[in-house]
């Protein structure tokens, strides 16, 4: 391992020139306008004062920027995240308190030292065990808990609840106590924000504006909603009618320093750190690896997870929360033509000002503008159409997303995406231990064996070829074993050879082989002899380790043609 590949930068600042530059500062001053109601915003979904999104959006960028391998991906907090750090913590602490904050600050530190681990480990296919519809159905899922979640800061009532259940009942039980003036300015604000992302780009173009222009102005469309609506709270004097404002939020750069170094809470929070660390890297690593394919760049993801884990330990050192790689930030980033990560250490920059000289204007930000934010943002993770496609495609897939999905509404975001795993892997191993199992002929004419099933083919009545589609191993040995125990039971009495066809066999456990050995001997009694075709190399290797093909009482043939060639009646 070199220390080119572990410092990316070492790459990408050589030959750096103005034209790079000018790319990145321009990306960094839109994705800024962007990043700051953003965290603000997720600060308020993870139940954390404003100022600690700031914080989580300084040094966590800059260190990734140091580590990272996407030279386009922003690093900052997100939306799952957030919510899944705002379940996590509440059962530790009160919403509001210090030990909730330490809490959550110790949640980005753990989480850090288990991505830093996982990636020197070598574990970056982390990002391969969940399917992308289990990924889909999961943020889908937590799309709508965390929309649902924050119409309490629009209607401007005390709700709560970590699941679809409790939250409609937390509503319902207090809608009686919505404040007016509350809900029209969350209503206004939704809709000012509805508008600017769907409506204010065309209008620009109308007017004259270039179509990336246009798109990119559009961006700041949250920037408007909170200053229109500051503006609002302070001329009439929202604070004195009861509406909830962002308050006070300290002036200044984060007091650096170590996270709290309590085992105890650690342990307590060591299950939901890995599922976010797991989560996070997942979206993360995706929207890296598209975004690279685009400009035929490619990330390392292992080396992604340490520069996560050095971004979420930055986030702790900072007084920040868990943050990973953002979608809609990472888009808005490359579209703004950032080149190189550099543009993530000018936005650092950028959010770090703002901490500096524009909090004192957030005191009058009414919380319903910020949720309001979140709400918009939130539906471009909502997919729709993800169980249809999933019904139509795959009855398998279907099941493990309508069980993320409904998990994750009815018990919460950490069962939920526990649910996805464990019924993903159930899937898997009932699939594989059910392997689709074919008999084959010879095509007339040709060298190639098809199913018998589906083709027109040519076959012996001394011999049975059967193609199993799946590698073998102690979850389905005993599977095809029955199989072939059928079909010499149901076959032709002149059947002399049994010729097996491994052409999708990857690999043969210790177990398949025993259940090899037994159909060799039950076959031989019956003056029937094994044979195995199309036997991969390594599969090979594994079996000259043993004396199976010693007592193989048939032969290993390179191909099915050869083998039917070989031992078909002349």
């Amino acid at each position: 391992m070199t220390i080119r590949h572990n410092l990316p930068p070492l790459d990408w600042l050589r030959g750096y020139d103005k034209r790079l530059l000018t790319s990145d500062l321009l990306a960094a001053v839109i994705v800024t306008i962007m990043l700051i109601p953003q965290s603000l915003a997720y600060a308020l979904l993870a139940g954390l004062p404003a100022e600690m999104g700031l914080y989580a959006s300084i040094l966590p960028l800059a260190a990734y920027a140091a580590f990272g391998t996407s030279r386009t991906l922003s690093v900052g907090p997100v939306a799952v995240v957030s919510l899944m750090t705002a379940t996590a913590v509440g059962r530790i602490a009160e919403t509001g308190s210090l030990g909730y904050a330490s809490a959550a600050i110790a949640m980005a530190g753990l989480s850090g030292l288990m991505l830093i681990a996982m990636g020197l480990l070598r574990f970056g296919h982390l990002a391969n065990l969940l399917s992308h519809p289990v990924v889909s159905g999961f943020i889908t899922a937590s799309g709508i808990i965390i929309a649902l979640s924050q119409l309490r800061h629009i209607l401007g009532i005390d709700a709560h609840g970590e699941n679809l259940p409790t939250l409609l009942g937390s509503l319902f039980a207090h809608v009686g106590e919505t404040n007016t003036i509350t809900l029209i300015t969350g209503v206004a604000a939704l809709a000012l924000l509805l508008w600017t992302r769907r409506g204010l780009g065309p209008l620009l173009q109308r007017l004259g504006m270039g179509k990336d222009t246009a798109g990119m102005v559009a961006k700041a469309g949250p920037v408007l909603a909170i200053v229109l609506t500051t503006l609002a709270s302070v001329f009439f004097a929202f604070e004195d009618r009861g509406v909830a404002l962002v308050g006070n939020v300290p002036q200044g750069l984060p007091a650096f320093g170590w996270p709290p170094m309590d085992l105890e809470l650690w342990r307590e929070l060591a299950v939901s750190a890995l599922l976010i660390s797991v989560i996070g890297f997942v979206e993360s690593v995706s929207v890296g690896k598209t975004l690279a394919a685009k400009r035929r760049q490619r990330i390392d993801a292992n080396q992604e997870l340490i520069a996560l884990g050095a971004a979420n330990v930055a986030s702790a050192g900072s007084g920040g929360f868990p943050v990973t790689g953002g979608f809609s930030r990472s888009v808005v980033n490359f579209d703004a033509g950032a080149q190189t990560q550099l543009a993530s250490v000018f936005t650092a920059l950028g959010i770090a000002l703002a901490a500096l000289f524009l909090t004192p204007v957030l005191y009058y930000l009414p919380k319903a503008t910020l949720a309001a934010t979140i709400i918009v943002a939130v539906t471009s993770l909502i997919d729709g159409k993800i169980l249809g496609l999933a019904w139509r495609y795959s009855r398998s897939d279907f099941i493990a997303v309508a069980a993320t999905i409904v998990t994750t509404l009815v018990a919460g975001v950490e069962l939920g995406v526990l649910a996805g795993i464990g019924v993903s892997i159930a899937l898997h191993l009932h699939k594989t231990s059910r392997p689709h199992i074919a008999i084959v002929g010879e095509v007339p004419g040709t060298e190639h064996f098809r199913n018998i099933e589906r083709h027109d083919v040519v076959t012996y009545p001394s011999i049975i070829s059967m193609r199993i589609d799946e590698s073998l191993y102690f979850a389905n040995a005993g599977y095809m074993e029955s199989a072939i125990y059928a079909l010499v039971a149901e076959a032709d009495e002149r059947l002399e050879h049994f010729i097996l066809q491994c052409t999708a066999v990857n690999e043969i456990d210790l177990s398949a082989l025993e259940a090899l050995e037994s159909v060799m001997e039950r076959l031989k009694e019956q003056g029937i002899a094994l044979h195995l075709s199309e036997v991969k190399g390594p599969v090979m290797d594994a079996l000259e380790c043993s004396d199976f093909l010693q007592h193989l009482t048939g032969q290993v043939f390179l191909s099915q043609h050869q083998a039917c060639e070989a031992l078909k009646p002349r």
